[in-house]
């Protein structure tokens, strides 16, 4: 189709927000952890298994520092591994994340282990890292703008976690105060190359589908976290209730 059909850059920005529809706090699993109906089990799976989605983000952000030629690109998104794997003798975001799990009663070995990640969330994870690597550097920078509706999700769990599970150590959520002002930050960033990079009919449908392949990312892990811990249905749960699948690599 013609470049005469390409949106403005408020039409597109405007298209890329109304997939806010799609994120995954409207998932059933997230909409019961911030209604206060998620049991302990249900926190704690989420918590483990959301960590391989931590650890991993700093990989994904290397792939498109990897991949981008533009220089002040790269000193920009460099801060967001900063972010994640800490600046010397400054923890970052994983360190932070460690500090959620002790606080719903997770032992941070287990946690570095990977061993209670299930495996559909590994491939979901995996997924997202292996596109960065192979997209150009824009699309996989604009894969991120699922931080677009990041702050909402954050401040959710701000609002009612400490008021319907008393039992968790409120030290845990300093987290989720980080990413506020962090999300935000990339947001702009992350906007601001992808207004400026697609500009026609083509290119802005193409990212529509990214975004949304970020989306399905993220709603398919709590998928798996849904069949395993509220219907109780974990992988080879007809053949045996040990955590027989794979583990991957320890950190």
């Amino acid at each position: 189709m013609s470049d005469a059909l390409a949106m403005s850059p408020s039409e597109f920005e405007q298209a890329l927000r109304a997939k806010g529809a799609y994120y995954h706090i409207h998932h059933p699993y997230h909409v019961a952890m911030y209604e206060g109906r998620a049991s302990r089990e249900q926190i704690q799976g989420w918590v483990a298994n959301r960590f391989y989605y931590q650890v991993n983000i700093p990989m994904k952000d290397a792939a498109i520092l990897a991949n981008c030629p533009d220089r002040e690109v790269r000193r920009e998104w460099i801060q967001r591994l900063l972010d994640h794997d800490g600046a010397p003798g400054e923890d970052g975001g994983i360190e932070a994340w460690l500090r959620l799990g002790q606080a719903v009663g997770l032992d941070p070995d287990q946690l570095r282990s990977q061993e209670l990640v299930l495996p559909g969330v590994r491939f979901a994870v995996d997924a997202y890292v292996n596109f960065a690597r192979r997209a150009s550097w824009q699309e996989a920078a604009s894969s991120s703008l699922t931080e677009l509706f990041a702050p909402q999700i954050h401040q959710s769990r701000l609002d009612s976690w400490p008021q319907h599970y008393p039992w968790i150590d409120p030290a845990g959520y300093q987290y989720f105060r980080t990413r506020l002002g962090q999300a935000r930050r990339d947001v702009e960033h992350g906007l601001e190359i992808t207004l400026r990079h697609y500009t026609s009919h083509a290119s802005q449908q193409r990212m529509l589908e990214i975004l949304q392949f970020k989306l399905d990312i993220l709603w398919s892990m709590l998928d798996a976290m849904s069949m395993a811990y509220e219907l109780n249905r974990p992988p080879y749960h007809t053949v045996t209730p040990e955590r027989v699948w794979h583990k991957g690599i320890a950190l």
